[in-house]
């Protein structure tokens, strides 16, 4: 069996949001004794009201960002620590978290409601009406994306209340790079699925629209079985708004017992 000896952790953010939705993640896993790091994707540090005053037009970094760029970036910081990370990423942060284990830069690897690399064809109609818009088809990709709070009630926070999800809006949501969304169409977003790695273990939710747990079962099973630790764990009641939903300690708990059995 594997063992994860690692005490450190890298969260990795997914598209449209803030990294600040590792806040408590961050301070529940530093309590169990890990040193962690939620680093901001380039051209996305500083605040969500700061961000979002640059949208659409004063942003053009952002709005040029290349998946090679992000996935680059993730390398870097995780090539500067002292131990080679537990890599935990949410959504387009799970994809990036299944790059990072696929060059061994990680002890392990978490994928909470990834969308899934090169090879795995997402043709599930919900997670196609939650992000096409994101891909900018026939709209300059010199503008940054901003997800419209309509699109954000079907693809984050279903099933919540009117005020949770105007609150989840207002504190998370920010522009996005169309070009990043495009990158997730290439091979920048490929990986050896017959490679052996580290523990990886893969997090779906029964509600969500983003990336539904049909999709999520289809990425796992891209992977050959070849004595790698490889899980799956189907959650009810989750949305793609996870990390911030009431449950999402039920969720860290699983994920900590997950680590520390291996």
């Amino acid at each position: 069996m594997q063992t994860i000896n690692s005490k450190t952790i890298v969260f990795i953010t997914g598209a449209f949001v803030s990294n600040s939705c590792w806040d408590e993640w961050r301070v529940y896993f530093e309590s169990k004794g890990y040193k962690t790091l939620a680093p901001a994707w380039p051209h996305k540090e500083g605040s969500v009201e700061e961000l979002r005053a640059r949208h659409p037009h004063k942003d053009k970094k952002l709005a040029l960002l290349k998946l090679k760029e992000l996935v680059d970036h993730y390398v870097n910081i995780i090539n500067s620590l002292p131990e080679k990370p537990i890599v935990i990423g949410h959504s387009y942060g799970g994809m990036l978290t299944q790059i990072m284990v696929n060059r061994d830069l990680a002890a392990a690897g978490v994928a909470i409601h990834s969308i899934p690399p090169l090879g795995v064809l997402p043709y599930e109609f919900s997670f196609l009406k939650a992000g096409w818009k994101s891909l900018g088809i026939l709209t300059s990709l010199e503008k940054t994306y901003m997800m419209s709070f309509k699109d954000w009630q079907y693809a984050f926070v279903n099933g919540m209340r009117l005020d949770e999800q105007r609150e989840a809006y207002e504190k998370y949501t920010i522009p996005e790079s169309k070009t990043v969304a495009r990158g997730a169409l290439t091979s920048a977003a490929k990986v050896d699925y017959k490679k052996p790695h580290v523990p990886l273990l893969f997090i779906a939710g029964d509600a969500d629209h983003i990336t539904p747990a049909h999709l999520n079962k289809r990425n796992f099973n891209a992977y050959k079985k070849n004595g790698s630790v490889l899980d799956y764990k189907l959650f009810k009641g989750r949305n793609h708004f996870v990390l911030g939903l009431p449950t999402w300690k039920e969720d860290a708990d699983f994920i900590l017992n997950w680590i520390n059995t291996h």
